[in-house]
């Protein structure tokens, strides 16, 4: 597999070796030795899957307490995924880096604990399915927002048209006015 560390290093790309033929294709998408030697931690605690349609853009989810360190990847259509650094000791903080996962390229996005995590569907809908290294814990549940001007993320979002929002995602904080990380 090729692991890429993204312009927030802490962040990585993982890519997956495939093989496939004319029946279909075969990865690993977890194991436990392989992703441990490249930092990312063999103890994950609960797995989710999320269907979204088009324009649907979940985020900027973190848990103040029991942060959670995700593993995202995409099984069916596109998204744009995010992660923002909320440690307030790095030198990234309030920094975003994102990337394209797909279920045609394989990847997959190592988002660490101390980071909120979003994402935008852009195909039709999608599929993606996510390891978590904490347990969800709604009462320590934060919500940055997505549109918050002073980390400007750079959303895939036709021109004019406005993401579909949760209430929580609604109501979502600005990084000045947020929970942070030491």
């Amino acid at each position: 597999m090729q692991v890429e560390p993204l312009a927030i290093p802490d962040v990585l790309l993982v890519t997956p070796r495939v093989f496939g033929d004319h029946r279909g294709f075969f990865l690993e998408t977890w194991q436990a030795e392989r992703f441990a030697e490249v930092g990312i931690p063999d103890r994950f605690v609960q797995d989710n899957h999320s269907r979204s349609s088009q324009g649907v853009l979940r985020g900027l989810h973190y848990q103040i307490q029991q942060p959670q360190g995700k593993l995202v990847r995409v099984v069916r259509g596109e998204i744009f995924d995010v992660a923002v650094d909320l440690r307030r000791s790095s030198p990234h903080f309030g920094q975003w880096v994102g990337a394209a996962l797909s279920e045609e390229n394989h990847r997959m996005l190592w988002v660490p604990p101390g980071f909120a995590h979003g994402f935008v569907v852009t195909s039709e809908s999608a599929d993606l399915l996510y390891k978590c290294s904490d347990f969800y814990a709604p009462e320590h549940e934060r919500t940055l927002r997505w549109d918050d001007p002073e980390v400007a993320i750079e959303w895939p979002l036709p021109e004019g048209v406005e993401p579909v929002l949760s209430e929580k995602d609604l109501a979502g904080v600005t990084l000045d006015r947020a929970e942070v990380y030491s």
